[in-house]
This record gives C-alpha cells, sequence and structure tokens, in this order.
C-alpha cells in the first residue's frame, strides 16, 4: 500500500513523504531536519526509510534543508540540472548536495526508483526551474504540482492522469488585492509564472480531473491572502458548477502550513 504524509506546506517549508513497505521518497526539503526527525518519530517512522530525494525547484522554502539531509543519510538528490546549480548559488543552503549523489531529471522521462515510478514535468514559476512529479506505485498514480504561475496543457494532462492529487491553491485574489502587499509582489504573484489562485485551482481540476480522480490535496496556501476554509470552500463551489460534488465524487483537503497532516493510504 502506498502512503502520503505532509509535513508541511506553505512558504514556511515544503516537504512531502510517499512511502510504501520497504521504500520512501520526499519531495522537496524546505523543513528543518530536527523538525523532520521528530515528526517521523511521532508517526513511529524513521528518515531511515527515505531512499530518494525528488526536488521540484531551487526556492529556500522547498530546499534549505536538501544538503544536509542527503549529507547525514547518504540520499541521492534528484533535480533538473538548472535546479541542482540554483541549489549551488542558494544562500540558504548552508550543506550543498555532494557531487556523487546528485542525479538529473529530465522532464518527460520516467525514472525508476526502487517501488516509485517518476516522470517529472514542467511547471512555469519564477524559479531556475520547476517540474511537478507523476509518481506510481502499488497500483495508484499520485500527482504533485506546486508554485504554479498558469496551467499549461501537459499539466491538464497530468491532472487527467491522477488518481490523487496534490496542486496549489495559493491566494484568494481578492484578498491578494486587498492586502498589504507592496504592488509589485503583488503583480508577480499573479503573473504567469507566480502562484495559482483558489479558483483558477477549481477550474484547473474541473476541466482535467477524469473519473478515476478520488482526492485532490490544496497545497501552498499564502498565510496573508488566504484561508484553509476560504480554499476549500472556493475550489468546492467551483467544482459543483461543473456538476462535481465534493465529498461524493472526490474528496478535497487542504494540507497544513507548518503542520504534519495525518497519514493517507492510497
Amino acid at each position: 500500500m502506498l502512503k502520503f504524509i505532509s509535513f508541511g506546506s506553505g512558504s514556511s517549508g515544503n516537504c512531502y513523504f510517499l512511502y510504501t513497505e520497504n521504500d520512501g521518497l520526499l519531495i522537496d526539503v524546505g523543513v528543518g531536519i530536527r523538525t523532520l526527525k521528530k515528526h517521523f518519530r511521532d508517526y513511529g517512522l524513521s528518515l531511515a526509510q527515505v531512499k530518494h530525494l525528488l526536488i521540484t525547484h531551487d526556492h529556500a522554502d522547498h530546499i534549505k534543508s536538501v544538503g544536509s539531509l542527503s549529507h547525514e543519510y547518504h540520499l541521492p538528490v534528484y533535480a533538473t540540472k538548472a535546479v541542482h546549480k540554483g541549489i549551488d548559488r542558494n544562500y540558504c543552503v548552508q550543506r550543498k548536495v555532494a557531487y556523487d549523489l546528485r542525479h538529473y531529471v529530465e522532464v518527460g522521462t520516467t525514472m525508476l526508483l526502487g517501488d516509485f515510478k517518476v516522470t517529472a514535468f514542467s511547471v512555469p514559476h519564477d524559479a531556475s526551474d520547476n517540474v511537478g512529479y507523476m509518481i506510481e506505485a502499488c497500483g495508484v498514480t499520485f500527482c504533485l504540482m506546486t508554485d504554479i504561475g498558469s496551467v499549461t496543457d501537459e499539466m491538464k494532462e497530468y491532472i487527467g492522469k491522477a488518481q490523487y492529487l496534490v496542486i496549489e491553491a495559493n491566494h484568494d485574489v481578492e484578498m491578494l488585492m486587498q492586502g498589504p502587499y507592496p504592488q509589485h509582489l503583488k503583480v508577480r504573484i499573479q503573473s504567469e509564472t507566480g502562484h495559482l489562485d483558489n479558483a483558477s485551482c477549481g477550474e484547473a481540476i474541473a476541466q482535467n480531473m477524469q473519473e478515476h480522480l478520488r482526492q485532490v490535496w490544496l497545497c501552498h496556501l499564502s498565510e496573508e491572502n488566504n484561508h484553509p476554509e476560504l480554499a476549500r470552500k472556493t475550489v468546492e463551489t467551483v467544482l459543483r458548477s461543473y456538476g462535481i460534488v465534493a465529498g461524493k465524487d472526490l474528496q478535497v483537503e487542504v494540507l497544513k502550513r507548518t503542520m504534519p497532516t495525518g497519514i493517507f493510504e492510497l
């Protein structure tokens, strides 16, 4: 059975864990190692269960602990060449990834990593590069896409493949526009390489999901420009406008920004 935990989803740090009986991978390591160790202990798990590290992009809230975790547990780090270079440049990453532990992701090329079949796809964001991941294991298709400026045709294809989907619902447009952010930051967030708003997230799901989609988790919510209930209700309202009923046709949940979820059995 494939299991999933989020250990943080937002600008304070992102980290997602998928694991089977014999294998495990982390997507992004933006949470401190001591915090991760505590979370793993709290769930009766061990970081020794992690065998692979996948990185989406090189912003600090996704990579700040990747070098340290990779070094301590001798873990391979999978990212595109541009993201690996970005990790080297990022001053928030105090320990860089050792060269012998760097592995390079090619968009559209499927990798076999232990129990996992992993395919990366491009996601528009103002990082050095950004990818989402489709991960197949135990007969389940899991897809994660975060820090989304706009929804491309390629991303729509992967939404359609997903049985379980983690997708960004970063902000409510009205909250953002009326909030305290300076104008240049508001423009950046709403740009084609910024972040996805709640309603656009709902549209992306509704227009591209297939009947096999069972569960959606909304990720990377803004602390200042969103609220978990607002994000969920906005997405559910958009889905309903397409005749899709949350709780019946699929489940919609919101990932906490700084706290772990429970263990989801997929």
